[in-house]
């Protein structure tokens, strides 16, 4: 078959999918934006981008899908180009519906068959806002705003002829019209290579040396932000570490923030850490911003704690990372984390905003890990059973895009 993927990010989530159909014999190609500077072994075209972007004073409660059918005209114009300028005419197109770039691709082939990856559905109550009252206003404007939202969510689950959601949970958050075209399958995780080693060490950048077996504390984002519980597990901090004096804490993630609005000044780091100055022993505290790939496999393999914490809201790959790794969890218990890990089996759950109990809990891990051996391996066994990659996940993905 010839096989079209759209994402702005490409691979994205595709990563694994899309070089497997074409080992299989299909004509893959994808289509993102140009600013996209990831590398892929596919044949990749390209769509512009506005600069500046649409102006949100113009649209009010549209200013999404106003920025949304923007980028799927733009990547409707590229498809266009591809129909009529080299003849391509896809099977199969596969896109990612949150970025809106599948839009209007039913016009340009209405033969092929149109799939969608269904990642999550925003809604005014119940999910990821007003979860975190601290940060998130819940008010009546809001829940229009959130409303405002689903409208290119919804309707590329009209377009779509069926859709791929990763987890149960996120599945659950479209509405119950849209639920029955949704398969559920995990991009997966490669657990052949993602295992436990327990010869692995960590050079903490202009820090100690740590090894595996040491008491090293895990806490991963790919921001230090409110939706991620970064603010919980830094308060958490001061008692875990008077506590335990030989501990070292090591903190992956930017100052950014991937969710959820910016603070008003500076960045969450450092409006967290002010709040726990000077309760802090910093030499032991090591925040590496974000880090490779190998970097972060070295980090989860020497922990002998790992904190996870999350609102109502699309589940990390990090997580399931971590868990095939053999990593010890200590995770929020809220709807994404509870499909993957049950308390005291393969992992110990924390009601989100409980800070005392965070602390408890994970100076209870750092104490006594041999306590948690059996946790550690039951976490490996759930990814090996459920989201491994190439015996698992690959093989459901692949017959989903073939229609089997």
């Amino acid at each position: 078959m010839k096989i079209l993927f759209v994402h702005q990010n490409f691979p994205g989530q595709f990563r694994h999918l899309a070089p497997a159909l074409a080992q299989r014999g299909h004509s893959v190609i994808a289509l993102t934006a140009e600013q996209n500077s990831r590398q892929t072994p596919l044949r990749t075209y390209r769509y512009p981008m506005p600069d500046p972007a649409p102006d949100p004073r113009q649209s009010r409660m549209g200013t999404t899908y106003t920025a949304m059918t923007d980028r799927a005209h733009r990547a409707a114009r590229a498809a266009v180009q591809l129909r009529d300028n080299i003849g391509f005419s896809p099977d199969v197109v596969f896109g990612h519906g949150g970025w809106g770039e599948t839009l209007f691709l039913r016009e340009i082939w209405p033969d092929a068959r149109h799939l969608t990856y269904a990642e999550f559905y925003y809604a005014p109550k119940g999910l990821d806002v007003g979860f975190d009252p601290e940060f998130s206003r819940n008010d009546i404007n809001g829940q229009f705003a959130v409303v405002a939202r689903q409208a290119h969510l919804a309707l590329s689950m009209v377009q779509a002829d069926a859709a791929l959601s990763p987890t149960e949970w996120q599945a659950d958050s479209f509405p119950p019209p849209f639920r029955d075209k949704i398969t559920i399958t995990h991009d997966g995780i490669d657990t052949d290579y993602l295992r436990p080693d327990p010869l692995a060490r960590y050079q903490v950048p202009g820090g100690p040396l740590l090894y595996a077996g040491d008491e090293v504390l895990t806490f991963v984002a790919r921001n230090l932000e409110p939706y991620r519980g970064a603010h919980i597990f830094l308060r958490c901090l001061p008692d875990v570490m008077a506590a335990r004096p030989g501990v070292h804490v090591v903190i992956v993630g930017g100052d950014g923030a991937s969710y959820g609005a910016p603070p008003r000044h500076g960045s969450w780091k450092d409006q967290f850490l002010r709040e726990v100055q000077g309760r802090l022993d910093m030499s032991r505290v090591h925040f590496t911003g974000r880090v490779p790939y190998g970097d972060f496999m070295s980090i989860m393999r020497i922990s002998r704690v790992h904190a996870y914490l999350t609102v109502p809201f699309v589940l990390s790959w990090s997580l399931l990372e971590a868990m095939s790794m053999g990593a010890c969890i200590v995770a929020s218990r809220t709807g994404p984390v509870e499909e993957v890990i049950t308390d005291a089996v393969n992992g110990r759950l924390v009601d989100f905003f409980d800070v005392d109990r965070w602390s408890e809990m994970l100076v209870d891990a750092l104490e006594a890990p041999h306590r948690y051996d059996r946790m550690r391996e039951a976490a490996r066994r759930t990814i090996v059973e459920n989201y491994d990659l190439k015996r698992v996940c690959l093989p459901r993905l692949v017959r989903f895009v073939e229609g089997d």
